[in-house]
C-alpha cells in the first residue's frame, strides 16, 4: 500500500513531465527568434567555436529525437530542429551542441554514462525478466537477486543522466548568451523554459526507475 502511494504520484509527474516538454515545445517552436539562425546553423557555429570542427551536424527523422552520439561524436537534431529558426530549435541544438562540448572535455558524468549503457540496456529488459522468473519459478533463487543487480545498472545509468542533461542545459544557456544568438529577456526565457521542460523528463523517469527497483526489492525480501 505504501509503494503504490509513491509510485502514482511518480506516474502523474511522468505524464506532466511529457505534456510539459511537449507543450512547451509546440509553444516555442511557433516563436521564431530575432537571429533567424536555424538549428543547424547554431549547432555548426557553436560546434567550430569550440574548435569541434569534425563533429558533423546531422538531420534525422522524428518529433523531439534530436541527440549527441558520442560514439559516431555526431550531434542529430530533428528535421524541425535542424531547418527551423524558432527559439525551440535554437535551445535543443544548442543542448545537445553542449553534450558534444563535455565530450571533448571529457566530462566525467559523460564519460560513466557511456561505459554503463551497454550492461545498462541489457539489464533494463533482461532484469525484468530475470526477476519475474526467479518470482515464479522459486526452485532457483538467484534469478531475483541477479534480475535486481542487472536493473540496478539501468538505475544507475538514469541517474547518471541527470547531472550530464543539466550540465549540457547550463552550458546551452551560457553559449546562447556569450554568442548572442537569442537577445532579450523573452527569448532567453522561452529557451530555459524549453530546457528546463526537458530536464523534468530525466528527472522523473530516475524516479520511476528508483520506485521500480525498491519494489523489486521489497518483493524479494518479503519473499525472503
Amino acid at each position: 500500500m505504501y509503494f503504490w502511494c509513491m509510485i502514482i504520484p511518480a506516474l502523474i509527474l511522468v505524464l506532466c513531465a511529457q505534456f510539459a516538454v511537449k507543450g512547451t515545445y509546440r509553444k516555442y517552436s511557433r516563436v521564431q527568434s530575432r537571429a533567424g539562425q536555424s538549428g543547424a546553423a547554431v549547432a555548426r557555429r557553436l560546434l567550430d567555436r569550440h574548435g569541434l570542427y569534425d563533429v558533423p551536424v546531422e538531420r534525422i527523422r522524428g518529433n523531439l529525437t534530436d541527440h549527441y552520439d558520442p560514439r559516431h561524436r555526431a550531434v542529430r537534431l530533428s528535421e524541425g530542429v535542424y531547418d527551423g529558426a524558432s527559439i525551440a530549435s535554437v535551445a535543443v541544438a544548442a543542448h545537445e551542441t553542449g553534450h558534444a562540448v563535455q565530450h571533448a572535455e571529457h566530462y566525467a558524468p559523460l564519460a560513466m554514462r557511456s561505459a554503463i549503457l551497454p550492461v545498462a540496456s541489457f539489464g533494463s529488459s533482461a532484469g525484468v525478466a530475470l526477476f519475474l522468473l526467479g518470482l515464479f519459478i522459486q526452485a532457483i533463487p538467484f534469478l531475483m537477486e541477479l534480475g535486481i543487480v542487472l536493473f540496478a545498472c539501468a538505475v544507475l545509468f538514469q541517474v547518471v543522466t541527470l547531472p550530464v542533461e543539466f550540465n549540457a542545459s547550463s552550458r546551452a544557456l551560457e553559449f546562447l548568451g556569450s554568442e548572442a544568438i537569442l537577445n532579450g529577456h523573452e527569448e532567453n526565457s522561452g529557451a530555459r523554459k524549453m530546457l528546463n521542460a526537458a530536464a523534468l523528463t530525466y528527472v522523473a523517469a530516475a524516479i520511476m526507475a528508483v520506485l521500480q527497483l525498491l519494489r523489486f526489492v521489497l518483493i524479494a525480501s518479503g519473499r525472503n
